[in-house]
């Protein structure tokens, strides 16, 4: 790698970093906000792969698509904060008014010309299932009255992104054994040892800063990161394998995209959400 390449790579990573913290510890509406527009970025991305075959009529499925799949993380924030009352009818209304965007994109193909209408609509709503109902989780984790939860996010991403670390440090130095060659050659099994080992580790670390949860709390989302982490990343490389392309995205310089940096959060969040509601 070049030193303009390397410089530009630190630089956004900073850059990065600086916008997480901002949002996370801002207060609620700052990480509504961030996460709001991770969601929206990383369904961007994904419909981008999926969708994009450089036509103008592609632009308004992608529009579509980007609003239904956004829709669940916004409905989940305004109940979890109690910006309006979370009665029956209210809920009522919001499954009326939701269901109209996914029929929107039926009506739309009859009239676009392309040749696989039903594929179309089931990219639009898996982006929705795969990515927009897990950031939709987001708000229960962070969430509970008065309480904010910053501090369990933020070690939920900090476990996500050593797991990523230590796998591609470890497996890049001793890598010899194959984790899942037809899906991401590079992959290693003593990679993912490493990411365990760094994970668990840092989990160890978190029960002494972050006071919310048990040390026995973060070894157990520990082991969820490591192996749901895993295999959210995994996923995306089939997906990214299957459209041809090195990363989902450009809008990180020297880092890909936004689908590259939180395809491991996105696998975890349901099953750390479990475990969190459980011990609540």
């Amino acid at each position: 790698m070049s030193i303009a390449g390397l410089y530009g790579r630190i630089t956004t990573a900073i850059i990065f970093v600086i916008v997480m913290l901002g949002g996370l510890y801002g207060g609620r509406h700052s990480f509504t906000l961030l996460f709001c527009l991770i969601t929206a970025g990383c369904i961007w991305e994904y419909l981008h792969l999926t969708l994009d075959k450089g036509r103008w009529r592609d632009r308004l499925r992608i529009l579509i698509g980007l609003v239904f799949g956004i829709s669940p993380f916004v409905i989940t924030t305004i109940l979890q904060l109690g910006w309006v009352q979370s009665s029956g009818g209210f809920i009522a209304l919001i499954s009326i008014l939701f269901f109209p965007l996914i029929f929107l994109a039926f009506i739309y193909e009859l009239f676009s010309g392309s040749p696989q209408p039903f594929a179309n609509v089931a990219y639009i709503v898996l982006g929705m299932i795969y990515i927009g109902v897990p950031f939709a989780i987001l708000p229960l984790i962070a969430f509970e009255g008065d309480h904010f939860y910053a501090n369990i996010v933020m070690g939920l991403l900090l476990m996500t992104w050593s797991n990523d670390t230590g796998a591609y440090l470890l497996g890049s130095r001793f890598g010899k054994h194959k984790l899942l060659p037809r899906i991401s050659p590079n992959k290693t099994v003593e990679g993912f040892l490493g990411g365990v080992i760094v994970t668990l580790i840092l989990a160890i670390g978190l029960g002494f800063w972050f006071k919310e949860l048990s040390r026995l709390d973060w070894m157990v989302l520990a082991t969820i990161v490591v192996l749901f982490g895993s295999l959210g990343d995994l996923v995306e490389s089939m997906l990214k394998r299957s459209r041809d392309v090195k990363d989902s995205g450009k809008i990180l310089p020297g880092h890909g995209g936004l689908l590259d940096r939180f395809d491991g959060f996105i696998f975890v969040l349901p099953f750390a959400a479990a475990y969190l509601l459980l011990i609540r």
